[in-house]
């Protein structure tokens, strides 16, 4: 395993599963079935390509296999607008290959920053990563996931409480990439 994976992984286990920030999270990692494709990509259209690619695997593998895919990208995208932007051509990208309603895609940035948020508002916290991550979400796992948790719009605002509520050494300890010099 790669330092690129291996951070991530760090990430997903202490952060959105340790955190219990998304509560579907757990299960299918446990389960082996997430899937960690490192981007090669320099541009915005090479990490397109590589999600093309990663959604045409999943369209390919049975869930028993693969429910997931986050695509990690440590050479594009470190600026959070750029990121945006290579989002909304992604989002594009799944109508024009008639995967709407297929798949959903969730963001994740190191600096990421929720619309009408401060840069340094502590609920960016739940979506800040080690790296960029764009991650590929079967939207039929998702409504088999949703029937089994009650309250999930309450999700959003739970975490926000949990995030707020980290002391600064938990924080460092949680999100280490944002504290380097």
């Amino acid at each position: 395993m790669n330092s690129v994976t291996q951070d991530v992984l760090v990430w997903l286990n202490s952060v959105v599963i340790g955190l219990n920030l998304c509560p579907f999270a757990g299960k299918p990692t446990r389960e082996n079935r997430v899937r960690f494709s490192v981007s090669e990509a320099t541009t915005e259209e090479a990490v397109l390509k590589d999600l093309v690619s990663e959604m045409e695997l999943l369209d390919k593998t049975p869930v028993a296999e693969l429910e997931t895919t986050l695509v990690i990208i440590p050479n594009a995208l470190q600026d959070f607008f750029d990121y945006t932007q290579c989002l909304g051509w992604a989002q594009a990208q799944l109508k024009r290959q008639g995967w709407l309603g297929v798949y959903q895609l969730a963001s994740f940035h190191p600096d990421y920053c929720f619309a009408g948020a401060e840069p340094d508002d502590v609920e960016n916290l739940t979506n800040r990563s080690p790296y960029p991550i764009i991650h590929i979400i079967r939207e039929a796992s998702l409504e088999k996931a949703l029937e089994y948790f009650d309250d999930v719009d309450e999700v959003p605002e739970r975490n926000k409480v949990c995030v707020a509520a980290l002391t600064a050494e938990q924080k460092k300890k949680l999100f280490p990439y944002l504290f380097k010099l």
